[in-house]
């Protein structure tokens, strides 16, 4: 069951509130930013521990905010650069949509089907106790996996389009995790960016 059939969707779930629009920019707009963002932004590969080994990043990152206030998580701490004006305006246009406003912005980059980021949840405590985080997709089109981490039957995907918006809300990331899994499938690059407000 597609559980986000419509232009904007508001789902109430167990302890979260996700809002999806999956043309919140034009795919003219989209295909222009994805450009821009890919050639522009200062992506970075971080090495990260898994069970004790070292491994690089399945991704690239980087890190961008209106403050020099830094973001840790997985033991990463990234350093923000200034918001150029492209994330300026998208940042923005997202602000105006949902009423709520952003300080930071954490860019990823999957090169291909190989690149994901596994199950977490952002409940880093810079965030706060419910944050609200807008995630932002441009690119190929990657399947959002999200379960909750009591309630067995509450376990969902969403495939995020191109130019789509999904804000979560609520106490989603106390009680829910979400991950984006490798694929052996050809799949092009997708750029994500993930809005966020961090206590100073």
């Amino acid at each position: 069951m597609d559980l986000f059939s419509e232009e904007k969707t508001l789902l109430q779930l167990p302890n979260a509130e996700l809002l999806y629009l999956p043309h919140f920019f034009s795919k003219t707009e989209a295909d222009a930013y994805f450009e821009i963002l890919k050639a522009t932004i200062a992506w970075q590969q971080d090495d990260i521990k898994v069970f004790g080994k070292i491994h690089a990043q399945p991704r690239l990152t980087a890190l961008y905010a209106e403050n020099e206030t830094p973001y840790s998580y997985s033991n990463i701490t990234m350093q923000p650069k200034p918001f150029t004006a492209e994330l300026l305006a998208i940042k923005t246009k997202i602000e105006q949509e949902i009423q709520h406003r952003f300080s930071t912005v954490l860019l990823n980059l999957y090169r291909d089907g190989a690149d994901s980021n596994g199950w977490h949840a952002d409940n880093e405590k810079e965030l706060g106790k419910n944050p609200v985080i807008a995630s932002l997709s441009f690119g190929a089109v990657r399947p959002f996996h999200f379960k909750h981490r009591q309630i067995k039957a509450q376990r969902h995907k969403l495939d995020l389009e191109h130019g789509s918006l999904l804000v979560m809300r609520g106490e989603m990331q106390q009680y829910w995790l979400h991950q984006i899994a490798k694929t052996k499938k050809p799949i092009g690059s997708r750029i994500n960016l993930t809005f966020r407000s961090l206590k100073e």
